[in-house]
């Protein structure tokens, strides 16, 4: 009796030492497995590799360059793009943007009065707005100051809308885009993230990225178009765009993009949308504002 609890003690001892043992390895595998793991890149460290890729594709370009789009990397569209420009497409936009700017609602008030600031500076948006806990772009910056002031909000694809843009893109030419992600506030960052992860993730039946076109093939002819980059991507909107025949929003390029890789497009101003145009302007910060302009 006496051996036989003996040997029952030292089989309970030697289970527990297995189960020890094995915690052990388990715990060792899993530290290695962590250890192996990349950290996440801070939105600066980001934007760091962002640009050291570019100078290194294309060293003979500055930052301030980007502002121009594929015209900064193309001579011959850049010719082209400057004889438009002469006589921009768009002007018309932007005096009836100015118009609307400035035509009061029915309240007698106007959109300045929505604003600390005399215009709203284009420069300034995507921005976070922590009571909304959403990034907030210049178009939803229009239509909340509508909806305060009890008028309709517009359309966000329509003509006044757009116009809109236009004016306020205008009146910030030149401006250096200034992105702003506040560290103090945990859902900046993951809406961010959540914009840097649409950018880099495959979409569609032919499984790209914006990454696969703007950075791996930047500068690359795609049939008869030469790809552009993504840093800056963002500064010269609303566009006049030549295959369109009129003018149109940033937003409405996006939902293309994943038409053409034959992705479902998601709607304008969506989340995901906001969220990627906020990781993108973040990519620009100092490049200058270039809007509205006139793309092929």
């Amino acid at each position: 009796m006496i051996v036989f609890q003996v040997l029952s003690n030292r089989l309970k001892h030697s289970r527990l030492i297995i189960k020890i043992a094995l915690f052990d390895k388990l715990l060792l595998i899993i530290i290695s497995y962590l250890m192996a793991l990349p950290l996440y890149a801070t939105p600066e460290q980001d934007q760091i590799a962002f640009r050291k890729h570019y100078q290194q594709r294309f060293p003979e370009l500055k930052l301030m360059d980007y502002a121009n789009g594929v015209y900064a990397i193309d001579d011959i569209a850049r010719q082209s793009w400057l004889a438009i420009e002469e006589f921009p497409p768009y002007e018309a936009a932007i005096e009836q943007g100015k118009s609307l700017f400035n035509k009061p609602f029915a309240n007698g008030k106007h959109y300045a009065d929505c604003f600390p600031e005399s215009l709203i500076k284009a420069n300034k948006y995507p921005k976070w707005s922590k009571a909304q806990g959403e990034v907030v772009t210049l178009v939803k910056t229009i239509n909340d100051c509508r909806s305060s002031q009890h008028e309709s909000t517009l359309s966000y694809e329509k003509s006044d809308m757009v116009s809109l843009l236009a004016y306020l893109a205008f009146t910030s030419r030149g401006k250096p885009i200034d992105i702003v992600i506040p560290k103090n506030d945990p859902r900046a960052l993951a809406a961010y993230e959540q914009g840097k992860a649409f950018y880099y993730q495959r979409h569609g039946q032919l499984n790209f990225s914006c990454a696969t076109c703007h950075v791996q093939n930047a500068g690359k002819k795609l049939r008869s178009e030469i790809l552009s980059a993504s840093l800056g991507h963002t500064n010269n909107w609303p566009t006049y765009r030549l295959k369109w025949g009129e003018m149109g929003s940033l937003h409405r390029r996006f939902a293309e993009c994943l038409t053409q890789i034959k992705a479902e497009p998601l709607p304008e101003q969506s989340i995901e949308f906001r969220n990627l145009e906020y990781f993108l302007s973040y990519m620009g910060n100092g490049i200058p504002i270039s809007g509205p302009s006139t793309r092929k």
